[in-house]
């Protein structure tokens, strides 16, 4: 093996065995991330029987030179080759034994340790895909999708030298909904989403804490008994649907004039491929013509995935609520994930009578432990919800309003019902499978390394992307990083670990890193600590009414001498603000001693974090006192 070449790690065992799996699945990660560093070769038996038969009976395990490698019985096995070479196990290739599950874990943390020296620095390997200066196509790049990450990449790809067009076309949800260019974070996700948040925040903060305040605009004062009466606000749905939705506006004709300033060509078409270098265009009056390039991106996103049952066509999606020329009224929102959490919370905030159906768990892939607490929040200010169920049968009614049943046999009456359950990548009619680029079957999206698919010259960023984070910050970093390794020389990867996000939920939740749970998975229970504290915000601490609303902060970290930071937790206000900070140190490498010899900013809900000192393990309660 070349010193520059990657180390090939072969990995053999069965499907049936979890440490076989959970180890290729981490080896493999780490290969996406290093290709220039690391091959992975599995070797998959299939069953216990036919893998002990190959180790141990017919005696692989004999060809190590480490006498643990030729006592080896359990699964999985792993060594490192000597060369690049795929197939069966080829004894006269081995250079090392690696060990099992354990052993292999201990040699990936050392693999990840920074090394010294600007050499370190992990290079995408990308696929020769033919581009030359003089290719003769029209363009150098059509890039496919107008939303966040795919503007980020037309213009970067531009301001190199290259002639760029970016095609965007907003097909109608099924409800007859459609929006501008900007994509689905501008249009119907994050911005609308954060306003309506803040919106909701807001006449909460009026009715629990503007009187403790003193601020008595609204004519009310403690009685007699020194009781807060009620204070009546009146949310006006079409008053902040239609400021938002011109602040939209405004952004979607911004971004056409940046587009034209970086000379971008934006055409307002659908575009599908007739071949590697030809997309067919079609305007909304059903005109086609073509266009051709040498390099395409696809940046066309998520559309939400509906609702599995009969009526389905009766519910609305998170494409729609932001547009509903009515008050939603009662309103049942399907799914808990983010976007359903968040629906519910902007509208239980504004006053709507709102029940949430929650097949399983809340926020899958968060941790549990904050996720729980989300809900308890929710709950606790005026959401309803509705556990283990999902909608069997939709009805309209002769009022126009929706019955439903639900999976346990009971039923209820809403004016609006909301499907939240997932995203399915937009690719199915964009004719991937004629120019062979492969897909997820199961979300449709684009199987891809460092952003480049199955097809070399089309590439992909963002949603679309299989294993790529749902978040537009993710999107515009790996489609600026992707044009400055095709048209600028660089050999930049965009890195996807350590990604913070922020659930706006009534409670907000942010976080960097793993969580508890996936930490215990990887690490092990005794190769972890939590540091966790339960404190009130002293926004909150004159309001009697938020007495029962704890914000909460923990970090993970590993038990080793080092004490590695592995995730950063925080469920409270302003917690998008509050983590940004942290995740550009976890991009650094931070440990706990780094975290608490920081100087907090007091008084702030972030100071909490560099102060956490009670451990889980210790079983001492984590509720803070005073400063």
């Amino acid at each position: 093996m070349s010193a520059s070449g990657p180390r090939v790690l072969h990995v053999a065992g069965h499907a049936s065995c979890g440490f076989y799996n959970r180890i290729t699945s981490c080896l493999g990660s780490l290969s996406l991330l290093f290709p220039s560093r690391l091959k992975i070769v599995e070797h998959d038996f299939g069953d216990r029987t036919k893998f002990r038969q190959w180790l141990v009976d017919d005696g692989f395990r004999n060809n190590f030179r480490d006498p643990m490698g030729k006592e080896h019985v359990s699964c999985p096995i792993i060594w490192i080759s000597k060369s690049l070479k795929d197939g069966d196990p080829d004894p006269a290739d081995i250079e090392k034994y690696l060990g099992g599950y354990d052993k292999t874990l201990d040699w990936c943390r050392d693999f990840m340790e920074p090394a010294d020296g600007a050499d370190s620095k992990p290079e995408a390997v990308m696929v020769d895909d033919g581009h030359t200066p003089d290719h003769g196509y029209e363009y150098d790049l059509v890039v496919i999708g107008g939303g966040s990450g795919g503007m980020a990449a037309a213009k970067e790809a531009a301001s190199l030298g290259a002639k760029v067009a970016l095609c965007d076309f907003v097909k109608p949800s099924p409800k007859g909904t459609s929006w501008g260019l900007g994509g689905t974070c501008v249009n119907v996700g994050c911005i609308p989403k954060k306003l309506y948040h803040i919106g909701a925040t807001l006449r909460e903060s009026i009715h629990a804490d503007a009187n403790y305040f003193g601020i008595s605009t609204l004519g009310t004062q403690l009685d007699d008994l020194g009781q807060l009466p009620t204070i009546q606000t009146e949310s006006q749905w079409n008053v902040v649907k239609d400021n938002i939705q011109n602040y939209i506006r405004s952004l979607n004709f911004k971004y056409r004039v940046r587009l034209r300033e970086k000379s971008v060509q934006y055409i307002n078409k659908l575009a599908t491929f007739k071949d590697a270098h030809t997309v067919e265009l079609v305007d909304k009056k059903g005109r086609t013509s073509e266009v051709t390039a040498s390099r395409f991106l696809v940046a066309v996103g998520g559309r939400p995935t509906p609702l599995d049952c009969e009526g389905a066509d009766l519910a609305i999606s998170s494409d729609d609520v932001f547009f509903l020329e009515k008050d939603p009224g009662k309103v049942l929102c399907v799914g808990a994930s983010y976007i359903s959490l968040e629906c519910a919370g902007f509208l239980a905030g504004m006053s709507k009578d709102v029940t949430v159906a929650v097949r399983s768990i809340l926020l899958r892939g968060f941790d549990r432990e904050c996720s729980e607490r989300i809900g308890n929040f929710m709950e606790q200010h005026g959401v309803n919800f509705k556990m283990k169920v999902t909608p069997s049968k939709l009805e309209k009614l002769e009022d126009d309003r929706i019955k439903v049943t639900f999976s346990d046999g009971s039923e209820d009456v809403y004016d609006t019902v909301l499907g939240a359950v997932g995203r399915t990548a937009d690719t199915a009619k964009l004719g991937l499978e004629k120019v062979n680029v492969q897909t997820n079957p199961k979300n449709l999206k684009i199987v891809a390394k460092n952003e480049q698919s199955t097809c070399p010259n089309i590439y992909a960023v963002g949603d679309v992307m299989e294993g790529c984070p749902e978040l537009t910050p993710v999107a515009i970093q790996a489609g600026i990083l992707l044009a400055r390794r095709l048209f600028g020389g660089s050999k930049e990867p965009m890195d996807y670990v350590n990604v913070c996000t922020t659930v706006f939920t009534p409670i907000e939740y942010s976080c960097v890193g793993l969580s508890e749970d996936d930490a215990i998975e990887k690490y092990g229970q005794d190769g972890i600590e939590v540091y966790h504290r339960e404190f009130l915000p002293l926004e909150w601490s004159l309001s009697q009414n938020r007495h029962d609303s704890n914000a909460f902060a923990k970090i993970v970290v590993d038990k080793t001498a080092k004490e590695r930071v592995l995730g950063i937790h925080y469920v409270g206000p302003n917690a998008g603000e509050v983590m940004q900070g942290y995740g550009i140190s976890m991009k650094n490498g931070l440990t706990y001693r780094q975290l608490t010899d920081t100087v907090g900013i007091h008084p702030t809900s972030s100071e909490e974090i560099v102060t956490l000192a009670i451990t889980k393990s210790s079983g001492e309660d984590a509720a803070a006192g005073g400063c």
